[in-house]
């Protein structure tokens, strides 16, 4: 063997044989031969592929032969291999082994003592959840301090810490083996219990321990003292005193919610009770009413579990946390069948109470310290979240995880793990192919079957706030929504049939707990990542597919052209081929003719360059009429959307832009109308100087046309530069940076909010806007009364002239230009005429004081408006101080008025 390579596998598998068996190379031949055959062989294990079923057996092989310090070394050395990626196939490892110790034809031999190797102690066994915490280093294994360990470990130390103790007590050191086999019962005994695991059982915890021969046990070192003969256990005596023995046969049965002999549910105090008839000592009363709170513990559980698992309506996520429980639930009950099974044997071997491997109450008190914390903790969950399912259920365990307690955060958070796995499987569908399947309404994200396709975007998906688990922020649960609404928006809406697939990658779903698990301790890393992801790359396609599909952008720009007249040059000519039309009622206009001037209108202006898809869309409206009203007053420009577009210009939108059209268009007549009589003025000045008597008229039309055309000038610049130009800018940069729909939604929406609020059509400048309209309605009155003064000064104009050109005509013929009759005429005529002059300059004097009346209420208003842009506006209507000089409340100064309106706040 000297020649041969010291790593080949024979070399190596041999001197696996000399550890195991303590023997020299020459000596393990026949066991090397064995375990070459062994691994040559093709058969199959007869067992579950459990590597946790296997360990455990082996321990309790070693257990059986009474070497409790191998059983520790195994338990210490398997526990680290778990934690190292070393091999892979550790059933296999592990069978082998015990395929080998199990060998009939294994000679029996003395092994050695390898005391000297165990200098730490057993790990904590597996349980079904996390655990987090390992045993005090302090904690020694001689038999001394194995004593001083356990009576003061009663009320701090956890299963956790039983690693150290056998089952039946503290043991001295074990003799060596005689040659034999182990009984029949004693490995019929060890094997029933191989496949019964309790949440922390002790290292020693096989009967079979006590079944073996008494010769295998010489007395080492002191003399034990003797001990009385074995008895069988009895449920107590005939003076009615009950032993230890019956109080831990109640006590089990009670851990498992059964009423025992002795101890029984008392509806009354809500708890189990020891008969009163019963004769107890007061330190055995004691320690039974402290054990059986696990049987309280337990059928609070257990009833939560019961009445729970059949609900259907519980939901998904209910289920997985019934079926987290069921998982505790069953580790304790593996506990209790493996104290059972030590009882049967006590039982059947007649273990008296007063020997070291019986069950005792104190015994029991501390084996089951640590299930008892468990059971609180389910027990207070349990009823943390009665009434709750679906996201609040989560939200409700992932609270009573933030506690400080590592064994109790370990417990909660595997539960959570296994609650949430629902929820993030819904989250998964929704963000990747847009389905929800929450038949229970159990997801955060709601769904409205009744909302039709067009009112998708805004009231079919919602969030349901209350089912947002505390660990998922809202800002996360916000992109969760938007991302599966813009994947049904283009399948429902856009007709986009582009797989989900494509549009955003797929990560791994949380296909297990364990998965789920790994996800909830990182938030704020991967998960966060896998939302963003996913939320930037189909807001991205989304709002792609509406500019390139949809021209939404060109949309956007077509109603700031047509519907807020930035179109200058379109609207100057509309206004010039409608002005006939709209002068008459407006029960005599036919929308047919509007329309044909609209399509007149565009095709001579640079409008007829737009996107013939945008064209389509403009119309003609006439709104509802009402006695008197005119064209004007009836007539509005329209634009139809339809589709996805719609989204973003909806009905209520679509409302606000026929407001703010409406005012524009009566703003934008008004500065019509004071251009054609700036027109009248200039061009009828010339005309009628020959008539001196008009002079102080027409001058006094001249100011207050000057003081109209300035006031419309301030309100055509505020409304168009520092309301109309500045919100579309706005607009505009909020759109170029949106990343999602709702943002372009939003911005539009304030936009719209905006441009009403500072065109005075909100509720709270109702006053302003019905002082502006009055301001209005003066402008047409003074455009009325000065046509009216024109015409009947042009008139008489007129026949003054033809008056003369008769005269001279006459005097040319030889004759007399006028009768006396005819001179006499024209006097009477001029007489009427100029008598008809102090009317005219009365109602202009009128309309004046009106109208000056109307602005300094209208600059009262403004000044004491809480938008400064409204108060700056103010100062430039009146910016000599015309106004101010006439009005008294117009003298305070924008300071006192601020400080005034501040010091009423």
């Amino acid at each position: 063997m000297a020649n041969l390579d010291q790593k080949s596998p024979n070399v190596l598998l041999q001197s696996l044989c000399c550890r195991i068996t303590g023997k020299s190379e020459a000596e393990v031949a026949h066991q090397f031969q064995y375990a070459v055959r062994v691994i040559g062989s093709n058969y199959a294990p007869t067992i579950e592929r459990d590597e946790f079923l296997v360990s455990e057996k082996i321990k309790k092989e070693l257990l059986r032969q009474r070497r409790e310090a191998d059983a520790a070394l195994f338990s210490e050395l398997h526990r680290k291999l778990q934690t190292q990626a070393v091999l892979k196939h550790r059933w296999s490892v592990l069978y082998l082994l015990l395929s080998l110790s199990e060998d009939p034809r294994k000679p029996s031999s003395r092994v050695g003592n390898y005391g000297t190797l165990f200098a730490q102690a057993l790990p904590r066994d597996a349980h079904s959840t996390p655990f987090y915490c390992t045993r005090p280093q302090s904690l020694a294994l001689s038999y001394g301090d194995r004593g001083a360990g356990l009576s003061g470990s009663v009320g701090t130390s956890g299963i956790s810490s039983l690693g150290v103790y056998t089952l039946n007590g503290p043991t001295p050191p074990p003799p060596p083996l005689l040659a034999g086999q182990p009984s029949q019962s004693a490995a019929a005994v060890s094997q029933m219990l191989g496949s019964r695991l309790a949440w922390a059982l002790p290292t020693s915890s096989s009967p079979s321990a006590v079944l073996a021969p008494p010769t295998t046990r010489p007395p080492l070192g002191p003399q034990v003292p003797t001990i009385r003969p074995v008895r069988p256990r009895r449920d107590g005596d005939a003076a009615g005193e009950v032993n230890e023995a019956a109080l831990v046969r109640d006590i089990l049965y009670v851990f498992q919610g059964i009423d025992g002999k002795f101890i029984k549910m008392s509806a009354q105090d809500n708890g189990y009770k020891i008969d009163s008839k019963v004769v107890l000592c007061k330190s055995l009363r004691d320690t039974s009413s402290r054990l059986s709170e696990l049987g309280w513990l337990h059928n609070k559980v257990r009833k939560y579990t019961d009445a729970r698992t059949l609900d259907r309506a519980f939901g998904l996520v209910g289920q997985s946390f019934c079926a987290s429980l069921h998982q505790e639930l069953k580790e304790y009950y593996r506990l209790l069948s493996v104290l059972h099974s030590q009882l049967q044997v006590e039982d059947e071997q007649g273990v008296s109470m007063c020997t070291e491997s019986s069950l005792t109450l104190r015994r029991l008190l501390v084996w089951m310290y640590d299930p008892k914390v468990r059971l609180k903790t389910l027990a207070a969950l349990v009823d943390y979240c009665q009434g709750r399912k679906g996201g609040e259920l989560a939200s409700a365990v992932h609270a009573y995880g933030k506690t400080g307690d590592p064994q109790m955060r370990a417990l909660v958070q595997h539960i959570l793990s296994l609650v949430s796995h629902p929820i993030l499987n819904f989250l998964y569908r929704w963000i990747y192919d847009g389905e929800l399947e929450d038949t229970y309404h159990e997801f955060f994200v709601a769904s409205d079957p009744n909302v039709k396709t067009d009112r998708l975007w805004h009231d079919k998906y919602s969030l349901r706030k209350s089912m947002i688990p505390s660990f998922i922020t809202m800002d996360q649960a916000r992109k969760v929504l938007l991302i599966g609404k813009s994947i049904n928006f283009l399948h429902q809406v856009c007709h986009d049939r582009t797989p989900p697939g494509k549009i955003t990658p797929a990560s791994k779903p949380a296909d297990t707990p364990k998965d789920a698990a790994e996800l909830l301790s990182d938030l704020e890393g991967a998960f966060q990542e896998k939302i963003d992801a996913a939320y930037f790359d189909t807001s991205k396609y989304l709002l792609d597919v509406l500019n390139r599909n949809y021209l939404l952008l060109e949309h956007l720009q077509a109603m700031r052209r047509y519907l807020l007249l930035g179109q200058g040059d379109f609207i100057r000519h509309l206004m010039d081929l409608l002005k006939p039309e709209l002068a008459r009622p407006a029960t005599t206009l036919y929308q047919h003719n509007l329309t044909g001037i609209l399509e007149t209108a565009v095709r001579a202006t640079n409008a007829q360059f737009d996107n013939a898809e945008i064209l389509k869309r403009l119309d003609v409206r006439l709104l509802e009429v009402s006695p008197g009203d005119t064209g004007w007053d009836v007539f509005s420009l329209d634009y139809h959307v339809d589709g996805p577009i719609a989204t973003v210009f909806t009905r209520e939108c679509m409302g606000h832009y026929l407001r703010v059209f409406n005012f524009l268009w009566r703003a934008k007549r008004m500065e019509y109308t004071l251009t054609d009589i700036w027109k009248g003025h200039m061009c009828n000045a010339k005309l009628l100087k020959t008539m001196p008597e008009l002079s102080g008229v027409l001058h006094q039309c001249h100011i207050l046309a000057s003081e109209m055309v300035h006031f419309i000038h301030q309100m055509q610049y505020y409304i168009t530069f520092e309301v109309l130009e500045c919100s579309w800018d706005e607009l505009w940069n909020k759109v170029q940076q949106a990343q999602d729909l709702d943002h372009i939604i939003a911005a539009h929406d304030v936009f719209l909010d905006t441009i009403i609020s500072r065109c005075l059509l909100d509720n709270n400048s109702r006053s302003l806007l019905n002082q502006l309209r009055a301001i209005f309605d003066q402008i047409i009155e003074f455009q009325n009364a000065q046509d009216s003064l024109y015409r009947s000064a042009l008139e008489e104009l007129t026949l003054r002239l033809q008056f003369e050109e008769k005269k001279r005509q006459r005097e040319e013929e030889g004759e007399w230009g006028v009768t006396a009759e005819q001179e006499a005429e024209e006097k009477r005529r001029i007489q009427e005429f100029q008598d008809t002059i102090p009317k005219m300059r009365s109602q202009l004097r009128i309309l004046t004081h009106f109208y000056q009346s109307i602005v300094q209420q209208f600059l009262v208003l403004l000044m004491t408006s809480t938008d400064e842009s409204l108060r700056f506006l103010s100062f430039r209507l009146d910016f000599n101080e015309h106004y101010r000089a006439r009005e008294p409340r117009l003298r305070a100064s924008l300071g006192a008025t601020r400080g005034r309106r501040l010091s009423n706040i």
